[in-house]
């Protein structure tokens, strides 16, 4: 039996100001209630405040095409029923954003999720969980941290040490992190990603290396502004398209 307590966080199949229909909330908001909910005793604030901040968006993006949350967080409804159970109890009724269909894991994806269950630090529900939602947020434009709707790099980077340790290990030299699993990936299958003999003789060392400074896309979400162009990360290794 699952008895949850009362919580205003919208149904989106809600066409009054819920999520889908009417006057959407935006992801801050719903990120503001689900953090406000509470949560289970034994918690991790810092976990709960990714997952928290990936639903956001993806609830968001899901309002806005019209396709639902799971298109945006890589997850089977199952899946994400568990997450909200576990992480957001006093939410549960936010499983409606359930009702969608499973979304497709094309090659690409399921090979990021691939290296990231290879080098978890754990091997648990959550790192298979965070996993795969990484795997899916790989394929949005912008700068990584960004699209996990985190506040800044340096949170995307505790996030990798704290639970994909060996993997942050490997990236010693701090290669932006959608570029490093891309090139994992490539590297694993194969593929060269560039021609260069070391990172420092290559003419696009920028491009792999340089600073990811911008606004996080719940402050973007919340002003109603697009990222400016430098916060665009479209260009990904060919072998990976």
């Amino acid at each position: 039996m699952r008895a949850c307590l009362p919580c205003q966080l919208p149904d989106p199949r809600d066409g009054k100001g819920g999520l889908i229909g009417g006057a959407a909330m935006t992801a801050e908001e719903v990120y503001d209630q689900l953090i406000s909910t509470p949560g289970p005793v034994d918690c991790d604030a810092f976990d709960r405040h990714v997952i928290a901040a990936i639903l956001s968006l993806a609830v968001a993006e899901g309002a806005a095409s019209g396709q639902g949350p799971l298109e945006g967080i890589g997850l089977s409804a199952d899946e994400l029923e568990s997450v909200l159970f576990f992480w957001f109890p006093a939410a549960a009724h936010a499983t409606a954003w359930c009702d969608a269909s499973r979304p497709v894991i094309d090659k690409e994806e399921q090979s990021v999720r691939d290296i990231l269950g290879m080098y978890c630090s754990q091997g648990d529900a959550l790192e298979r969980t965070l996993g795969a939602m990484i795997a899916r947020r790989c394929k949005f434009p912008h700068h990584l941290w960004q699209d996990l709707g985190l506040r800044n790099r340096t949170e995307l980077s505790s996030l990798m040490k704290r639970h994909f340790a060996p993997l942050a290990q490997k990236n010693r030299n701090d290669m932006k992190w959608k570029k490093f699993l891309y090139r994992m990936v490539c590297g694993s299958e194969g593929f060269t990603l560039c021609t260069a003999p070391v990172c420092a003789e290559c003419d696009d060392f920028h491009v792999c290396f340089g600073a990811e400074d911008g606004e996080s896309r719940l402050a973007w979400m919340r002003n109603g502004r697009a990222p400016a162009a430098n916060e665009n990360e479209t260009e990904l290794p060919a072998a990976a398209e």
